[in-house]
């Protein structure tokens, strides 16, 4: 009887053991986590680039917009400063006809008549108006001073509070722009030296053209003569020189050489200048891509740009066309 448990219980064993071998045969043998083939890595490591620049374009449109409200802040706190001068100045005379009517009136010290604050002055203004005929032009100067400098004081510090908003939507935008490129180098970071080349060089990367060869004069041929000098350059979110650039840095110092000044934005200086159509491109105008308006290069001629493309690929030449074309202006 033993015997027979044992002989069945092997039995049983030998059972299990094969349907386990069989298991383990038929199971797919890929990892749990396959890594995604070279098209995908690309596609997404493009897509995080162009999100990237998009957010540092948005972050260079912040920054010239802070620039401005920093500017009408000054001009604000100026006006204010000014405002306050003129209401002190109207209350000091103020205070000089109420002490000369009524000194020996026997209102008590003139020091009671001095409220430290705007609103309580004018209201002892009011009483001694009606009390004794206070000169109506007195009161009305006063109170026309003191509504125009509340006005400047509510609008200086509603602009303030624009700057602090701004300031958290720029560090916002650095905070995107950051993990989008961090995440694109992440990818790269796990192919190998070849697959990253592959990558890296699908952009339609050509030979620069030597200057001199470009078919251009005056202020373009100065603009295109410095952005091709730049080709090999890095690509550095925010950057306009003099080692490294991003697409519409690249662009505001090729023109500066050339004594036209263009904003450090792509969005910006699509308004900076005449728009041209495709057909009509000469050397030095500026080309723009993506909707909304996120990457800008330089027209040389011969259907190439230069334009610094993105971190992997840094300064360099490239067909017009490998981009979403949005339009074109001529600076100057």
């Amino acid at each position: 009887m033993l015997n027979g448990r044992t002989r069945t219980t092997a039995a049983l064993a030998s059972l299990a053991l094969a349907a386990s071998i069989g298991l383990s045969l038929s199971a797919p043998t890929s990892p749990a986590h396959a890594e995604p083939d070279i098209d995908t890595v690309r596609d997404r490591v493009e897509r995080l680039y162009h999100e990237a620049e998009q957010a540092s374009e948005r972050y260079n449109d912040a920054r010239l917009e802070l620039a401005e409200l920093n500017e009408e802040v000054d001009s604000l706190e100026a006006d204010q400063a000014r405002q306050g001068d003129a209401l002190e100045g109207v209350r000091s005379d103020v205070r000089d006809s109420i002490i000369q009517r009524y000194q020996s009136g026997g209102l008590g010290p003139a020091g009671e008549l001095l409220a430290s604050d705007s609103e309580g002055f004018l209201d002892q203004l009011s009483t001694l108006s009606t009390i004794d005929g206070l000169q109506d032009s007195l009161l009305s100067d006063y109170d026309n001073e003191l509504e125009a400098y509340d006005i400047r004081k509510d609008q200086t510090e509603q602009r303030r509070n624009d700057v602090a908003d701004l300031q958290a939507k720029l560090a916002e935008e650095k905070e995107t722009a950051d993990s989008k490129l961090e995440e694109a180098e992440e990818l790269l970071s796990r192919l190998e030296e070849e697959e990253r080349e592959a990558i890296l060089s699908r952009d339609g990367g050509m030979r620069a053209p030597d200057a001199a060869s470009i078919p251009a004069s005056g202020r373009a041929a100065v603009a295109v003569r410095y952005a091709l000098a730049q080709v090999g350059d890095s690509y550095v979110y925010g950057a306009a020189g003099p080692n490294a650039f991003d697409c519409s840095g690249l662009t505001m110092m090729a023109w500066g050489q050339a004594g036209v000044g263009l904003p450090h934005s792509s969005s910006a200086q699509y308004g900076s200048g005449a728009r041209v159509s495709q057909s009509e491109l000469q050397p030095g105008d500026l080309v723009f891509y993506y909707s909304p308006i996120s990457h800008v290069g330089i027209y040389i001629g011969n259907g190439m740009i230069v334009h610094a493309a993105n971190p992997g690929s840094g300064v360099r030449v490239a067909a017009v066309n490998s981009m979403p074309y949005t339009g074109a202006v001529r600076p100057g």
